[in-house]
């Protein structure tokens, strides 16, 4: 099976693997290609960069943006908290002496 000469109990010639002999060719196979210098390899890149970008976006947002602001609110909440309680007024209010 698949030998490189004629198979000895019928007679055919038997290519190597990848490339099996037939006597009668195919029908029904169809072959198209494209001269390279005719592709346009980077053809729309820009506009669907543009608008595939707004899109993806448009459609994430609402999954990103509500726990980026909350982090963002409780990060500066913190700071300030943390200002405050290192500063002059804030260690009166909790009841250190300077």
């Amino acid at each position: 099976m698949g030998g490189h000469g004629p198979d000895p109990k019928h007679g055919l010639w038997m290519g190597g693997w990848g490339a099996i002999g037939c006597p009668t060719p195919q029908k029904g196979v169809v072959t198209y290609s494209l001269s390279s210098n005719r592709q346009r390899p980077m053809a729309g890149a820009a506009h669907a960069a543009i608008f595939n970008v707004w899109r993806r976006f448009r459609h994430q947002i609402l999954y990103v943006a509500p726990p980026f602001i909350a982090a963002y609110a409780a990060m500066n909440w913190a700071i300030e908290r943390n200002e405050y309680l290192n500063s002059k007024p804030g260690r009166l209010a909790e009841g250190q002496s300077e």
